[in-house]
């Protein structure tokens, strides 16, 4: 965690004014932060190589805080962030499509995303997994963001049409 969030080219489009780590037990409070999450449908999860167990990157679904706010909203923002090293190689698409549905599956109706307005990078990753960009947004952690969402498409099946016999 660490390595990863020490990195300027990670925490660049993180917040008004994107902090690095700079001491190590800085990455131990997040990690403790992070795994007292207790909570069915919400998380933070740890992307890992299956080959080596090297972390490649985190991916999370929580509830996004509204700007001017302390306290988180109702609203369930999907997020990732991954190591240089790994980038463009399909890791936090395929970790955040995983965990979008993990979401609907669980229940939610509607997850947000927020992305700098820079950040190509990641405009492609909500694009890939399903997300419509919403424009551009104040709404959140004090900053704009161009906002995407994705919907529940989950409805009950078309009913079934009664043929009739000839």
């Amino acid at each position: 965690m660490y390595d990863l969030y020490s990195r300027l080219d990670v925490v660049r489009f993180l917040g008004r004014q994107p902090r690095v780590m700079t001491e190590l037990a800085q990455a131990e409070t997040l990690v403790d932060r992070l795994r007292s999450v207790d909570d069915a449908v919400l998380g933070y999860w740890a992307v890992e190589s299956v080959l080596s167990r090297e972390l490649l990157g985190t991916v999370m679904l929580q509830r996004i805080r509204l700007t001017g706010s302390a306290s988180e909203s109702d609203q369930t923002e999907i997020g990732w962030h991954f190591h240089p090293d790994t980038w463009g190689n399909g890791y936090a698409t395929e970790a955040a499509k995983l965990v979008l549905s993990h979401g609907f599956r669980s229940g939610l109706s509607r997850i947000v995303a927020v992305a700098h307005p820079d950040n190509a990078a990641s405009h492609r990753i909500c694009e890939r997994i399903g997300m419509s960009a919403e424009g551009l947004t104040d709404r959140y952690y004090d900053s704009s963001y161009l906002l995407f969402a994705a919907s529940n498409a989950s409805s009950p099946p078309p009913s079934v049409a009664s043929r009739s016999s000839a």
